[in-house]
């Protein structure tokens, strides 16, 4: 059960959305639905970069550029849509996780920054976006989300938080030679854990959702490093990229035809509004 608080700043943005006739919610309803394609998402960001870069021979550079495009293309039609479309949204998502992806290998490989250097650098950037936008708007819930100014502070957060979450997971998988298998067991315990806070209403909804968000990152990407890599250091099972990516892709698309559909992820602002 949520907190009355929440409950109540939940119920204002919604009053304010009817008030100004915006009915426009551009996100979806956190279903268990959403937990499940995030996860498929965050592997897809691993995997395809990886695919793009070294099979398909675009290297970094050239992958970057391309994703950066692709993603700026996505997102120009996101904001100019007028309400929550599945396909749309997820299709930035996916994007966005190749591009925090490829954001810290760039650090990385090209600047030579340390894997911990650039998770703080990430990790401060997101702090920061989280004030500015609670500042700007007064709430950081994703219930709230039906103008642009919050759309763009709710995107630029997603970015950050996978650009954290690829230098989190490569530093724990890698850097410490826990391995991919390991550092998937430790996130899923960390995602429990949060869980389980929100569950005794020892931290409200919207830190649960955020703290959540950025460990699915690299939760995701020990899935799709244990199952694309075969690296004797690290583990994996040696599926390749290509086949990991068009598994996760396929799976993303058929849940999205079907929350298309069915419409089980909408969140319903008259019924919101009306219920007591």
């Amino acid at each position: 059960m949520a907190y009355p608080e929440v409950m109540e700043n939940k119920r204002e943005n919604l009053q304010k959305a009817f008030r100004d006739n915006r009915f426009l919610v551009k996100v979806p309803q956190v279903t268990i639905f959403f937990w499940i394609i995030k996860v498929l998402c965050t592997t897809v960001g691993e995997t395809f970069a990886d695919y793009l870069n070294t099979t398909l021979g675009f290297g970094l550079n050239g992958t970057t550029l391309f994703t950066v495009i692709a993603l700026a293309s996505a997102l120009f039609l996101q904001f100019r849509s007028k309400t929550y479309t599945p396909a749309l949204y997820w299709i930035v998502v996916v994007l966005i996780s190749i591009a925090g992806t490829l954001f810290t290998d760039n650090l990385t490989d090209n600047l030579n920054i340390s894997l911990l250097m650039s998770s703080l650098v990430w990790a401060v950037l997101l702090a920061l976006t989280f004030a500015i936008w609670f500042a700007s708007e007064k709430t950081l819930s994703i219930h709230s989300i039906y103008t642009n100014k919050r759309e763009f502070f709710y995107w630029l957060t997603i970015l950050f938080t996978f650009a954290l979450g690829t230098g989190v997971g490569d530093l724990i998988a890698e850097r410490f030679s826990l391995g991919y298998g390991i550092s998937f067991f430790i996130f899923a315990g960390v995602i429990t854990t949060f869980g389980l806070l929100w569950r005794f209403k020892i931290i409200n909804s919207v830190f649960a959702f955020w703290a959540v968000y950025v460990v699915t990152r690299p939760l995701g990407a020990s899935i799709g490093d244990q199952l694309a890599q075969n690296d004797p250091d690290y583990g994996g099972w040696g599926l390749g990229t290509s086949v990991t990516s068009l598994i996760f892709l396929s799976a993303i698309l058929v849940l999205v035809i079907y929350l298309s559909v069915t419409k089980k992820d909408r969140i319903n602002l008259d019924s919101e509004f009306h219920a007591k």
